[in-house]
């Protein structure tokens, strides 16, 4: 039988395991496992299911469940596990973070579909050549941002992307973008929030005499760098560590550290509450 995950938030109360449980049982589907989360400063219910059933299609399960969930005043989801979705990756010319992301996609270790590479630099362009991906120059300069922006929006259409990375995309996004891609874009900062923002910042870090550099994937707002943090991850560095040996740890921290919250993403693990995230194992 198909593997399906749910995954749905709603107001806690009492009840709300017991209804879903019992609308399960309803279509056949058995628990496999389950995750679950009451988030007391938000009062929000978190929970990820998955399970086995004899239907096909996901759809089915959700309209089963569609009536307790409208009860419960849940946002619910249902998709087969095996249905991957799909992303659009954003990049400069760093390229350490888009290598990394298609080597693992083409490896299977990423469950999601790369829609297509956009970048304001032809630079990578043979990156994504290489790995089937369509690829699409978008250059951005302060007159010609909202029309590369529009241009985004329409890439995210005709792909049907469900999450756009930033895999060291070196363009602030507008606020009306970010607004209306709220909780579906994804970025890889080189820093163990809150930490050096600007140009070199391994340097800075270096000046600082740090002993803990690190990196930080998080959702993108309006706020510069302060969105909800999916993942992170640092490593210690000591006084004889140069600047440039910093920027190569540095890089390898931001390749694992994206990808997971990537894959944690794609595996419906990740819930944003408020400004804060709940992040199932």
């Amino acid at each position: 039988m198909p593997i399906h995950i749910l995954t749905m938030s709603c107001p806690d109360r009492p009840g709300i395991v017991a209804s879903i449980a019992q609308g399960l049982l309803d279509v056949g589907a058995n628990i496999v496992d389950n995750a679950q989360h009451g988030d007391e400063t938000s009062g929000l219910f978190c929970m990820r299911t998955r399970l086995d059933a004899p239907v096909e299609r996901s759809a089915d399960i959700t309209d089963a469940l569609r009536e307790r969930a409208d009860a419960l005043g849940a946002t619910l989801r249902v998709r087969r596990e095996d249905e991957r979705p799909t992303v659009l990756l954003m990049v400069s010319k760093h390229d350490h973070c888009l290598i990394d992301l298609l080597q693992r996609w083409r490896a299977g270790e990423l469950p999601v579909h790369v829609g297509a590479v956009v970048s304001n630099h032809p630079d990578l362009e043979p990156l994504a050549t290489a790995a089937g991906v369509p690829f699409e120059h978008v250059p951005v300069t302060k007159d010609t941002k909202p029309a590369a922006e529009a241009r985004l929006r329409e890439l995210v259409a005709a792909t049907g992307a469900e999450l756009v990375v930033l895999a060291r995309y070196m363009q602030i996004l507008s606020d009306e973008l970010t607004r209306e891609l709220d909780g579906r874009i994804i970025n890889i900062h080189h820093s163990f929030l809150p930490g050096f923002k600007g140009a070199r910042p391994y340097h800075q870090a270096w000046d600082r005499g740090v002993k803990l550099i690190g990196a930080t994937a998080h959702f993108v707002t309006g706020d510069l760098d302060e969105g909800p943090i999916i993942e992170q991850d640092v490593a210690r560095v000591h006084h004889a560590v140069s600047a440039d040996e910093m920027v190569v740890l540095g890089k390898d921290i931001e390749r694992v550290v994206l990808s997971r919250a990537v894959k944690a993403w794609a595996e419906g693990r990740v819930f944003l509450v408020g400004q804060r995230t709940v992040v199932f194992p």
